[in-house]
């Protein structure tokens, strides 16, 4: 069982790529709005949990569902953590661990995959070729991975980490600040067409007049809908009209 989210495409390509082996496939948004935390485990059956970082921490919508998230088994199974990160997972998989083990369960191994960066108010996507090369490099780090999946690897396999206190701080400055929806903007060349509102993982988006609004005074803030957005009509702040856009060439979201 694979159980992920992913905005721009990212770790839905990991999950993908694991779940070759034929494991289930639990896309988080879904499973939130369906109510369903609750999952049985087959015998043998691993668990893995695969999410993007946003500011050091964990998306808001991988925390609340892991809160919630109950497994039932008989024998306890393989658990891992896979982070996809720009440039460093931070304190996620540790925090995302303390909510694991107030749940009585923990993480059998972390691991984590350098992708592109998809937070472009500071990061640039824009070089093409870069992106591409992240990506290749992406692909020997998969491989690995799926090896290190399938032998039920144990242990801390991660690049950069940085302290649980840091996550701490990272998660303050994501509710406080980063979620903020006035921070989005839409220029006149919006066609309407409304993707932004079907494909936004926590509803805060409705078409008005055929306009996105924004409904909700925080979000996720996965950037989705300023990626996938088919006019490249969407902005956060002043950087990301310049920095590009970005979905996994792998995968379809």
């Amino acid at each position: 069982m694979i159980i992920y989210f992913s905005a721009t495409g990212n770790s839905k390509y990991i999950a993908e790529q694991l779940a070759e082996d034929g494991e289930r496939l639990i896309f988080i948004p879904d499973a939130v709005d369906q109510g369903n935390y609750v999952f049985t485990v087959e015998p043998d059956e691993r668990v893995g949990i695969i999410s993007p970082t946003c500011c050091w921490t964990l998306p808001d919508i991988v925390e609340d569902f892991l809160k919630k998230m109950k497994l039932k088994y008989a024998d306890r199974p393989y658990v891992y953590y896979v982070g996809t990160f720009g440039t460093t997972t931070g304190a996620a998989a540790t925090m995302a661990d303390h909510i694991l083990k107030a749940n009585g369960l923990a993480f059998d191994a972390m691991f984590d995959v350098k992708m592109p960066d998809t937070w472009t108010p500071v990061f640039d996507l824009s070089d093409k070729e870069r992106v591409s090369r992240v990506n290749r490099e992406a692909d020997v780090q998969i491989e690995r991975l799926k090896e290190d999946v399938r032998r039920k690897t144990k242990g801390k396999h991660m690049h950069l980490t940085t302290p649980y206190f840091t996550g701490v701080i990272g998660k303050t400055i994501y509710d406080e600040y980063t979620r903020n929806t006035n921070h989005f903007t839409v220029e006149s060349r919006c066609i309407g067409c409304g993707l932004c509102a079907r494909k936004c993982p926590v509803h805060a988006i409705e078409i008005v007049n055929k306009h996105p609004v924004w409904i909700k005074e925080k979000c996720t803030m996965c950037l989705g809908c300023l990626h996938r957005c088919p006019a490249f009509a969407i902005k956060y702040g002043k950087n990301t009209e310049k920095h590009g856009q970005y979905t996994n060439p792998n995968v379809t979201v």
